[in-house]
């Protein structure tokens, strides 16, 4: 008698970055939205480019394509918002994207240990291998950069 492994098929989203296909697990994504105005700030985290405004939140725009495929994107079509887990909780981060998305269901070979953090699994469709992205070792959270914080101005500090 054979043992027979039953593996299930999960969804996923599959997204564009320049030439490349990447694929996300469909439950940690939020939604998927048309660029919007990005707002810059001053800071020391290279991977976060500013913030769009969604929903009455502010989320934080991370541009991965320079890690992923060596680099930046100029032109953008939409923004992917996905779920990412900051010291067990859950936050809203946007990922642009430069070309359509799609949504399958295929069955996500689990990494290796030679596999880069930032990759969750592989998948196989149309004829392509895809990496499965893990957006815990992609983006950087909070405890993953130490910026200093300037004192604020206050009315009684000024000369």
């Amino acid at each position: 008698m054979s043992l027979r492994i039953e593996s299930e098929s999960q969804s996923f989203v599959l997204l564009r970055l320049g030439e490349r296909r990447f694929a996300l697990a469909a439950k940690h994504i939020v939604e998927l939205v048309a660029p919007s105005r990005v707002f810059r700030f001053p800071h020391q985290t290279p991977e976060i480019e500013g913030v769009i405004l969604r929903r009455g939140r502010i989320v934080p725009v991370c541009d991965v394509a320079e890690r992923l495929i060596g680099k930046s994107l100029k032109s953008r079509r939409l923004y992917l918002i996905a779920l990412r887990r900051y010291a067990g909780q859950a936050e809203w981060i946007a990922l642009p994207v430069t070309g359509e998305c799609e949504l399958i269901t295929a069955e996500m070979s689990p990494a290796s240990d030679a596999d880069s953090p930032h990759v969750a699994g592989w998948l196989s469709h149309a004829g392509d291998v895809i990496e499965v992205l893990n957006l815990d070792g992609l983006t950087p959270g909070p405890t993953d950069v130490a910026a200093p914080v300037a004192p604020l101005e206050t009315e009684e500090a000024r000369p």
